[in-house]
């Protein structure tokens, strides 16, 4: 199954939490398990939409993970955005940091081979899927 373990906001409150799954899981589907941090936002957020997701999907919930070091696996995956975005100066807007983050880890899956180039070059990749 998906397993969803990303999250970007700008505020970690309750609120957001909510928001952020909501919204993903409209947009992703209904994932099968969730790893977070010891973050109580995320995991009452989580809970909300458990809740919700109790009474509008069959009955069908999703799994919480949270551990101290389980996010660590996914951490060392973003050092690699965190050496490139460190030198910049910052963000003035939320949406700019979120576009540059994205096209970030898209180039680095790209490298990976987490995304099928057969054969490709990595920059025609890149381009393909900008097009």
């Amino acid at each position: 199954g998906q397993t969803l373990d990303f999250m970007l906001s700008e505020h970690r409150d309750f609120a957001a939490a909510r928001r952020f799954f909501k919204r993903a899981i409209g947009s992703n589907g209904v994932p099968d398990r969730v790893v977070i941090d010891k973050s109580a936002a995320n995991r009452a957020g989580l809970q909300a939409v458990n809740a919700i997701l109790k009474f509008t999907d069959g009955g069908r919930t999703v799994a919480i993970r949270q551990a101290k070091y389980l996010n660590n696996i996914l951490e060392q995956d973003h050092r690699f955005i965190k050496r490139i975005t460190g030198p910049m100066m910052g963000f003035k807007a939320f949406h700019s940091a979120a576009a540059t983050i994205a096209g970030i880890e898209t180039a680095h899956m790209i490298r990976k081979g987490q995304i099928p180039a057969n054969g490709a070059s990595a920059f025609k990749v890149f381009a393909a899927l900008t097009a």
